[in-house]
């Protein structure tokens, strides 16, 4: 048994932003400025970092700190690759 849920990592698409919204929200933050890569764990995003700027939104309810740390550095190989 995986005691640690599966982190699915993509890029944002039009569909997620009443997501991202409601992230941004849950997190009493302002949603950074797009691009996005989005964490989803069993299909719900729980966290978003912003490819331009790095701003992160999380659940802060949920255990989302490795979440985060994974979205910076594949944002960071994004960078890096274009």
């Amino acid at each position: 048994m995986n005691a640690t849920p599966d982190i699915s990592i993509r890029s944002a698409n039009p569909h997620d932003y009443v997501s991202l919204w409601q992230l941004a929200a849950l997190d009493d933050r302002p949603l950074p400025k797009g691009p996005f890569l989005v964490a989803e764990v069993e299909g719900e995003i729980v966290a978003a970092v912003s490819r331009d700027s790095r701003d992160a939104i999380a659940d802060p309810f949920r255990r989302t700190a490795q979440a985060v740390a994974l979205l910076q550095l594949r944002a960071e190989q994004v960078a890096v690759a274009a």
